[in-house]
């Protein structure tokens, strides 16, 4: 007894080896199963104009389009079968969806007791602190179960929280043939999921980018941790990565299966010439498991091509005239207002045309800013499809010529029970801002005419200001400097600039009548006053002859009353 325990102990004690069972060899019972498989019907095979998809002799297996979700290989996708560690894949996709790379994990003693010894370990200890980051690498590269428990636990709290989180992000994805009970993929009579429901997962695990890469390294080292000074070398199960024997050009990543029950399976994904497909096969033989999932890639690849929605589609779209009916258009042209969505595609076989795929519309999307959906159908079989968004803001609007499910070929309107009204809001603040902004410049236009007259008008009144200024102060001082002389010298001969002023006739007057013996009229003036005896000259003859020079030349010579000359 004493030799049992201490080898339990040992065995406890001493770090496992990683199990690795990815070549395990078939028996021939096994290995009569596999052959039989391939008898089994390939739905896929059935639709009209389909390309016919190869044999294999796995239990289940699907291609689909990682963008799309169409279909392209359908064998037996619905059956629930048991997953094995490829139930790594909806663990791992929850992780990155909770936590942060950086995040410790504690590795719990419930963690390392409760993972079965002879299951695939990577030698983690009780209390051994892992990253959430290498804890991944040891989930999918690895394939560890104790990492596996240990990260449901950092997530959940506990395994059965995490478990429900798995069941209810399964469903999120559309899957109904699903049921978790664990993190790892260990066998359960309760644990299972079909292949259908293991492609949707693997859709959305390969559109995370730190999920590919991950799941598509060929070796990782976890370093030294807290409680272990050797570091542990991690290596890809995976063979259709670069390196390996099956390696396929094009590989992102995959994550293996293996347990006796659920023999090998195998999820994978590979993108080529814009197409990103991936492909599950369940319940195969190794390494068949590798060989039939390049054949079904091969497949894909070579036999379909992607179209884009938006750049094909021709009979739908919001250009086509009558698509449809506005009641109330407040902007002008309603074709503004909607727009197929440019990053719908569908995948159809090669040589198919694009208006040979059928296409339904559901108004009620359930996607926010789409008004509906179109879906492709070549046959019965899902091939892709895009939304129908509009911009922000409210219109009124019906759809008219819309083929449905009844209506087969023709065209027939579509009635909503609810009316929605709608405004193309960019629409509205473009067109306010240009009338606005004529506005505006049209009355800065105004503006600037009238203040150029304006400022016309009032340097013409002022220069006409300071030349009558001018004419009277020069009037005025003509005045006064004829009077000032003609009151110091009346018998003084009168200057040539004298005569410009008006009262100089007045002054040849007085001089003629006082000659002659005459009485002058009185000297009074409309425009000067009277005169005044009183008045003192503010100029001497000498200031005149300063501030005048020349002046004095220009006198003239008052004749004699009886002088021949006088009135010539």
């Amino acid at each position: 007894m004493k030799i049992i325990a201490a080898a339990v102990a040992a065995f406890i004690l001493i770090p496992q080896m990683p199990v690795y069972a990815v070549d395990t060899t078939p028996t021939e019972e096994y290995a009569t199963q596999w052959e039989s498989r391939k008898s089994l019907p390939v739905e896929s095979n059935t639709i009209a104009g389909w390309p016919k998809g190869p044999e294999n002799g796995c239990e289940s297996a699907i291609l689909m389009d990682v963008e799309t979700g169409a279909i392209l290989y359908s064998k037996n996708i619905n059956e629930q079968l048991y997953p094995a560690s490829t139930t790594k894949i909806m663990t791992a996709l929850l992780v990155v969806e909770n936590c942060h790379m950086d995040e410790v994990v504690t590795f719990s003693d419930e963690s390392i007791d409760n993972t079965e010894w002879g299951s695939s370990r990577i030698g983690i200890k009780k209390g051994e602190q892992l990253t959430v980051e290498q804890c991944l690498y040891g989930l999918l590269l690895g394939s560890a179960n104790e990492v596996a428990y240990a990260l449901a636990e950092h997530v959940g709290g506990d395994l059965e929280s995490f478990v429900g989180m798995m069941n209810d992000r399964a469903a999120q994805l559309g899957c109904t043939n699903t049921h978790f009970v664990n993190a790892s993929g260990l066998p359960d009579p309760e644990h299972y999921v079909s292949a259908l429901d293991l492609a949707k997962i693997a859709k959305e695990f390969f559109s995370n980018e730190t999920l590919c890469m991950i799941s598509g390294s060929a070796k990782y080292v976890i370093p030294t941790t807290n409680l272990t000074d050797e570091e542990r070398p991690l290596e890809n199960h995976h063979k259709m990565i670069p390196g390996k024997k099956y390696a396929y050009e094009g590989i992102i990543g995959g994550k293996t299966g293996f347990t006796t029950d659920a023999r090998q399976t195998l999820v994978t994904c590979a993108l080529r010439d814009g197409m990103k497909l991936v492909c599950v096969v369940m319940k195969d033989e190794s390494p068949y498991q590798f060989t039939d999932t390049a054949q079904l890639l091969d497949y894909g690849f070579a036999s379909f091509d992607k179209l884009n929605v938006a750049e094909n589609e021709n009979r739908y779209n919001i250009k086509s005239s009558g698509f449809f009916h506005t009641d109330l258009d407040i902007l002008g042209s309603s074709r503004d207002i909607l727009a197929l969505n440019k990053s719908g595609s569908i995948v159809i076989p090669k040589g198919m045309k694009f208006e040979d795929a059928s296409v339904t519309v559901d108004y009620e999307p359930g996607v926010k800013n789409a008004v509906a959906r179109l879906d492709y159908y070549v046959g019965d079989n899902y091939v892709g499809g895009t939304t129908l968004d509009y911009a922000s803001g409210e219109k009124l609007f019906e759809f008219a010529n819309i083929i449905t499910d009844s209506s087969k070929d023709q065209p027939q309107s579509y009635k909503p029970d609810h009316k929605t009204v709608f405004v193309t809001v960019s629409d509205v603040v473009k067109k306010l801002f240009i009338i606005v902004g004529s506005l505006f410049l049209l009355i800065l236009l105004v503006e600037i005419i009238f203040r150029f007259i304006r400022s016309a008008q009032r340097a013409k009144l002022k220069k006409r200001k300071r030349y009558k200024k001018r004419s009277e102060n020069r009037r005025y001082n003509y005045k006064k400097r004829s009077e000032n002389k003609r009151r110091r010298n009346p018998g003084e001969q009168i200057s040539s600039r004298d005569m410009y002023t008006k009262p100089i006739y007045k002054e040849l007057q007085k001089r003629s009548a006082s000659a002659s013996g005459q009485v002058a009229e009185p000297d009074y003036d409309e425009d000067y006053e009277e005169y005044d005896e009183d008045y003192e000259p503010s100029y001497t003859e000498e200031q005149m002859v300063k501030d005048f020079p020349g002046m004095e030349g220009y006198g003239i010579e008052l004749l004699p009353l009886d002088h021949p000359d006088r009135w010539k």
